[in-house]
């Protein structure tokens, strides 16, 4: 899922995945909310920093089993910091992992 917010956390964008994985928050009606009121507790704080002083976040988490990883990074808009995009992605229990030599 991708979620796609400007400097102050205001939601842009989200794509189908995302808005189905937030029905229960409102879904689509989050986009012009801001992002922070998604994110509980320390994630709240974190993101918070993110759009502060932003930077590449990765990391991964699992609930209920479900490992996902979760990338934050900032976009620009003609060369200038527009926000951040989060895409999470569930990562499979079986998965092939290739290591390429140069």
């Amino acid at each position: 899922m991708v979620s796609v917010c400007d400097p102050d956390g205001v939601i842009l964008a989200m794509n189908d995945a995302a808005i189905r994985a937030f029905e229960k928050r409102g879904g689509a009606k989050l986009i012009g909310q801001n992002a922070l009121d998604c994110h509980p507790g320390r994630s709240r704080e974190e993101f918070a920093e993110l759009l502060r002083h932003p930077r590449v976040n990765v990391y991964t988490t699992e609930k209920n089993g479900v490992h996902k990883i979760v990338y934050q990074c900032p976009w620009h808009r003609d060369g200038q910091y527009a926000g951040l995009m989060e895409i999470v992605a569930e990562i499979p229990a079986k998965m092939p992992h290739f290591v390429r030599q140069p």
